[in-house]
C-alpha cells in the first residue's frame, strides 16, 4: 500500500487510483490462480513463450509474435474505448478512473532496457512463469534478475529523475 504522503507527492499517473478497499477471504483469490493457469496454457499453445519465436520476432523473420502483440493492443484499445464510452464500472459497482499519462524520457530508457533484456533472454515478464512451468528452469535466472532489477529501481527511485 502506498503511503498517503507519497500519494500526494507522486503524480497521479504513477499510483493506482482504482484501488479497492473491499476485503475478501484468502480463497476468494483462487480464481486469479485459475485464470493465470489458463492464460499460461494459452501462452504455451500459442508459442508465445517459445525462445525461438521471440528470436524470430527480433530478427524480423516471422509475423507470428507481432500478430499476437498487435491483437492484444487492439483488444486493449477497444476495451479502454468501451470503458470510457459507456462509463463501465467494476463488478462491485466502483467507478473505473482512467487518467491521462504524462510522458517522460524515462519511459524511452525503460523501454529500451526492457527490449534489450527481452531480446537477450528470450523472455518477457508475462510468460516467465509459464516458461518455468514448462521446465525451462534456466529462465529462473531471468526471473531473479527481473526481481533484483525491480528492487534496485525501488531503492534508487527517489534519487532518479522522473
Amino acid at each position: 500500500m502506498i503511503k498517503e504522503k507519497e500519494k500526494d507527492i507522486r503524480h497521479q499517473d504513477t499510483v493506482c487510483v482504482n484501488e479497492s478497499t473491499l476485503t475478501h477471504p484468502w480463497y476468494y483469490n483462487l480464481k486469479y490462480l485459475v485464470a493465470g493457469i489458463i492464460f499460461g496454457i494459452i501462452f504455451v499453445k500459442a508459442e508465445v513463450i517459445s525462445w525461438f519465436r521471440i528470436q524470430e520476432m527480433f530478427r524480423l523473420q516471422s509475423f507470428h509474435m507481432y500478430g499476437i502483440i498487435g491483437s492484444a493492443v487492439l483488444v486493449g484499445v477497444i476495451s479502454v474505448w468501451l470503458i470510457k464510452k459507456f462509463n463501465i464500472k467494476t463488478i462491485y459497482g466502483e467507478p473505473i478512473t482512467l487518467t491521462p499519462k504524462k510522458f517522460n524520457k524515462g519511459q524511452i530508457y525503460g523501454g529500451l532496457i526492457f527490449g534489450f533484456g527481452w531480446a537477450i533472454t528470450g523472455a518477457c515478464p508475462g510468460p516467465l512463469f509459464a516458461q518455468i512451468g514448462t521446465g525451462a528452469l534456466a529462465v529462473s535466472v531471468t526471473l531473479i534478475s527481473a526481481i533484483a532489477g525491480t528492487w534496485v529501481y525501488g531503492y534508487f527511485r527517489d534519487r532518479l529523475p522522473h
